[in-house]
């Protein structure tokens, strides 16, 4: 593991990122076809992507943060400090978590003491927040969540969702505590690194074109 200390969203974290498959993307780096063993047209384009940026060395799309983004930057400090009211614990910001060799990487929240990490969402979709909150589905994050505890080497994740508009009912926190799952980053590795050599076989055609 290589740890690189800096702010989400400045200028550092950009860099750290660039040509890296990043948790928050492994959902999609790790994605067929319904009914078929053919990787998506997105996982596909994501992996041109890297390899675009491992050979500039630069990211495509350094200046382009969406609202939701800035937004979620913004509150990370508010859903830090309403983390560490839930659980008495003090979470120590981090910036890039990265694997030995560079190729995937994560940006983890929080650690909690040496065995725990964090996640925080601040969603303001209906959809998003409906199947969170009241129907308990994290199946969208688990890949990310399992990530970072691949990445990390911890035992296990806070994942939250911070809601400020949810402190109409007194609460604006809410957390699940995700266990690392052996058999579940075994079987996301193997198809992540089969990921990364889709990544690699795009830089060396690219390179081809020059020659």
């Amino acid at each position: 593991m290589r740890l690189v200390t800096c702010q989400q969203g400045s200028k550092e974290w950009i860099a750290a990122r660039v040509g890296v498959c990043t948790a928050s993307m492994f959902r999609t780096a790790r994605s067929r076809k319904k009914g078929s063993s053919e990787r998506t047209e997105a996982a596909l384009d994501y992996a041109f992507r890297l390899a675009v940026e491992i050979l500039s060395g630069e990211a495509l799309d350094d200046n382009f943060e969406t609202w939701a983004m800035r937004r979620g930057h913004e509150l990370e400090p508010d859903a830090r400090i309403a983390h560490q009211a839930d659980i008495g614990v003090y979470v120590q910001p981090v910036g890039m978590v990265l694997s030995d060799d560079g190729r995937f990487g994560a940006s983890a929240d929080g650690w909690i003491g040496d065995d725990g990490g964090a996640e925080y969402k601040c969603l303001v979709s209906p959809a998003e927040l409906r199947t969170t909150l009241i129907g308990h589905d994290l199946a969208k994050y688990m890949d990310q969540v399992q990530g970072n505890l691949w990445l990390s080497g911890r035992r296990y994740w806070d994942f939250g969702i911070y809601c400020p508009a949810m402190k109409a009912i007194g609460k604006d926190f809410f957390r699940w505590r995700i266990q690392r799952d052996e058999e579940y980053i075994e079987a996301m590795v193997a198809d992540l690194l089969e990921f990364d050599s889709l990544v690699q076989d795009n830089v060396a055609e690219l390179r081809k074109l020059a020659a």
